[in-house]
């Protein structure tokens, strides 16, 4: 795999961990996998900090996912960088057409681990070059996750991305995690993606300057809920939320819904 390809290493790791631990949530698959790929992570990716903020962030993803799929009645639901991600068997598909989507070498990857079903499919796409939409059915509604993937985006192709998406669908519902201009400028420093070779990652300074006349921002989720920080120990949650929930780490990272459309469930 190429360096970007990579970094799905550290998530993978760290909803194993948590899942081993016995919190924030279970996901036996990404053990299992975790346990098979015998990746070797190294500095600040191999941190437990690091690896409770991978287990947190997923979980947010998996509230806000069940509670676009338990609403939808029409929709296709687009799992944008899935890595090895098995947030599909975590949330399940409700009915909805479920596409787990990354670059070809890591679908062949995940191919290891999962397989195809009639409401579930893995495709092999680059939301720099959307052509592979053409294989999704046009439908009212779709919903997409973008979990550790704008960062590694120009707003540019950011734009372009949404652009598609807008062209495509109806009604759209998106959320995806993001760096601030600090963050990206920090990165050169301190970001734990360097561990896996990765050195260019983008920010949005403000992200109502992305999106279109119909898919625009709709609201800023919190990153770090309280009720998934209490799931951790005295000392452990109070340093975590030092080092992932505190001030200056919400000057780093965000979370934005897009939305286009009546869709209007999320709270």
């Amino acid at each position: 795999m190429d360096n970007v390809n990579k970094t799905l290493y550290i998530p993978l790791y760290g909803k194993a961990f948590v899942s081993r631990k016995g919190c924030i949530l279970t996901d036996k698959k990404a053990e299992e996998i975790w346990a098979a790929e015998g990746f070797v992570l190294k500095g600040k990716s191999a941190s437990k900090w690091l690896a409770y903020y991978m287990g947190i962030r997923a979980a947010v993803f998996d509230d806000w996912t069940r509670r676009q799929v338990d609403a939808a009645e029409d929709a296709v639901v687009l799992h944008i960088g899935c890595g090895l991600d098995s947030r599909v068997l975590r949330v399940h598909t409700n009915g909805c057409m479920w596409y787990d989507v990354d670059f070809a070498e890591v679908i062949q990857e995940r191919c290891k681990y999962y397989q195809d079903t009639q409401q579930y499919k893995m495709l092999a796409g680059d939301v720099r070059d959307s052509s592979w939409l053409q294989k999704i059915p046009h439908g009212k509604q779709a919903i997409v996750v973008m979990e550790g993937v704008s960062m590694y985006l120009s707003p540019a192709e950011l734009q372009a991305w949404l652009a598609d998406l807008d062209a495509k669908f109806e009604q759209v519902a998106i959320l995806m995690d993001c760096y601030t201009p600090l963050a990206a400028k920090l990165s050169k420093y301190r970001n734990p993606v360097k561990d896996v070779g990765v050195h260019t990652v983008y920010g949005i300074e403000d992200p109502a300057m992305i999106g279109s006349e119909r898919l625009r921002f709709y609201q800023e989720h919190e990153m770090t809920p309280q009720c998934y920080i209490d799931a951790l120990s005295g000392m452990e949650k109070r340093l975590f939320k030092k080092l992932y929930a505190g001030n200056f780490s919400k000057k780093l990272y965000k979370l934005f819904e897009y939305q286009k459309g009546n869709h209007g469930i999320s709270v």
